[in-house]
């Protein structure tokens, strides 16, 4: 905790480009307009944490190419520090997403062939001057291919060595990895490497071999000694486990345009309130309001909100479920 409330984040994983249909309702396929933004799990949790207030520097790999330059532009936009940011030649291509702001039938088409954001090295990791930073963020879509997968472990032990908290978000996605299995034992390793696990039912009980077993899995998890685990659940909220105690905590409800992007805002808001000093209830609370207001507007990274912004909306909202 005193690592999250020092407020300075190093992110590991990837940027990318997302191209969502406009206006808010129409299909991709029958749009004539796509909106362009920044994408990418990592990168919207850094745009969301400067947003409010954190500062967060993405370590990753774009593509020497229109695309890359544009994401890059875009993570300056939003303040996010790109000094380990390494530029790769070649064929490799950032990530895009396309998708559209609808909820009926929702489609999110992921291209992610050749992709650079894999090709960071052990190399790269042990360039980083851990010491400017009090916490290190590893979205789990880093562990699904090499060499990224052993430069994000080696970045785990050099954080954990300059006494750096490990918060780790699952965020399990299957078309990035080879096969479950190898996901599943990865995944279980990257969780205890960590000091914060985040993950929504479907993903603990991936881990653990079947949904029904995710919450277990997520208490075995948090016994840890200083760990803390989020389990959430979507529209029945989260349980955040810590020292054996079970924090329940609802979500606030919204008229929602897409799915997509509210774990990153959770992520973002969850952090950035603790570092402001709000508790852990409160901080989680935060958080799911982040990922309401992400979801209730078009594109991820810009609709990350700011403090100001979040705090109006919990000031106007009813409030949440219990």
């Amino acid at each position: 905790m005193d690592g999250i409330k020092g407020n300075r984040f190093a992110v590991f994983g990837r940027a990318g480009m997302d191209m969502f249909a406009d206006p808010v309702g129409v299909k991709s396929e029958d749009a004539e307009t796509f909106r362009a933004d920044l994408g990418g799990s990592s990168a919207n949790i850094c745009a969301g944490l400067v947003k409010l207030g954190s500062q967060a520097t993405l370590i990753t790999s774009v593509s020497d190419d229109a695309v890359g330059r544009f994401c890059l532009n875009r993570l300056q936009h939003y303040g996010v520090d790109t000094q380990y940011i390494r530029v790769l030649g070649g064929e490799y291509r950032m990530s895009l997403a396309v998708y559209e702001s609808r909820i009926e039938n929702f489609q999110n088409v992921i291209y992610r062939n050749g992709a650079v954001d894999f090709q960071v090295t052990e190399e790269d990791m042990d360039k980083i001057d851990y010491s400017a930073f009090t916490a290190a963020i590893s979205a789990g879509t880093v562990f699904a291919a090499e060499p990224s997968r052993s430069a994000t472990f080696r970045a785990f032990d050099n954080a954990r060595a300059a006494g750096l908290p490990v918060i780790f978000d699952i965020d399990y996605r299957p078309y990035s990895w080879p096969s479950p299995e190898v996901a599943a034992d990865v995944l279980s390793r990257a969780g205890e490497a960590s000091d914060l696990i985040v993950g929504n039912d479907e993903e603990f009980g991936f881990m653990a071999g079947g949904i029904e077993k995710g919450f277990e899995k997520a208490k075995e998890l948090a016994k840890a000694p200083g760990r803390i685990v989020i389990y959430k659940m979507g529209e029945q909220g989260a349980v955040t486990l810590m020292d054996g105690e079970e924090i329940r905590t609802g979500i606030y409800p919204v008229t929602a345009v897409k799915p997509n992007g509210a774990g990153d805002s959770f992520m973002a808001g969850l952090l950035a309130s603790i570092a402001a000093g709000h508790s852990l209830r409160d901080a989680v609370m935060r958080g799911s309001a982040c990922a309401s207001i992400v979801v209730s507007q078009p594109g991820c990274a810009p609709a990350m909100p700011t403090t100001p912004e979040l705090d109006a909306f919990l000031a106007s909202h009813p409030g949440p479920t219990t």
